[in-house]
């Protein structure tokens, strides 16, 4: 199994409904105050299921969710299709999107399942979708010496406030039998320290790299904001186009 036909079945990572609607509608409003403006082009790539996409959408001019799983993208169609301004793609199609037509790429929660290689390949893509300037913003990367401890810890917080604190600590019971943790030992997770993920964003092309609040309940996972540069080229075609 891989952690595509994982995230493609059935699986038990929220402990309930309530954990799963909160877990995205606060991830939902952390992208939405990102948005520059109401015309903005976004890019959610590794989306999941994004139960709360029609906020983004709402402050958004076009929203786009990229999701790797077939099964999670026909949900995610069946739930926003009469939205005009959403749509859902496949990884391979980002990669038809017009170069610098983006404004705003956004993956969160995605890095700890893709390989270095495979995170530098979508840096160089991403790079080229964004307008010059675009705004490049990478969450949830988690770091090497994090305790499992301090997640479960963090899930319980969030159960407290959040009114699903007995279904959080069942969940924590749960993920010690299931398959994520079964695949998790196999497949491992990707994690960078500060040093190592902000070389490799800079080491892409991209200016600015700063690290952020994170997206959603857990502060001890990373997030780091970055930017296309603006090239000699973008200026040449800004100037012929405004003759």
């Amino acid at each position: 199994m891989s952690w595509r036909d994982f995230w493609n079945g059935e699986h038990a990572i929220y402990v309930s409904e309530r954990h799963k609607a909160l877990h995205y509608r606060r991830i939902a409003l952390d992208i939405a105050a990102l948005i520059p403006s109401p015309e903005a082009v976004v890019l959610d790539h590794g989306c999941g299921e994004a139960l709360s996409a029609d906020l983004v959408a709402a402050a958004a001019g076009r929203l786009i969710l990229c999701e790797a799983a077939p099964n999670v993208r026909d949900k995610l169609r069946a739930r926003f299709g009469r939205l005009a301004n959403l749509s859902v793609v496949s990884p391979e199609e980002v990669e038809a999107l017009p170069d610098a037509s983006l404004d705003l790429v956004v993956a969160n929660s995605l890095l700890q399942y893709l390989s270095v290689g495979e995170l530098k390949a979508l840096l160089a893509l991403w790079q080229s979708k964004l307008k010059p300037d675009g705004e490049l913003v990478l969450a949830d990367v988690i770091p090497p010496n994090l305790s499992p401890l301090t997640d479960a810890t963090e899930l319980l917080a969030f159960g407290w406030r959040g009114g699903f604190f007995f279904a959080a600590l069942a969940g924590l019971v749960r993920t010690l039998f299931s398959d994520y943790r079964k695949l998790r030992a196999q497949l491992g997770l990707t994690t960078y320290d500060e040093a190592a993920i902000t070389r490799l964003i800079a080491g892409a092309g991209y200016e600015q790299v700063t690290r952020r609040g994170n997206f959603g309940h857990n502060p001890h996972r990373m997030a780091f904001s970055a930017r296309r540069p603006v090239t000699v080229r973008d200026i040449a075609s800004d100037e012929s186009a405004s003759v």
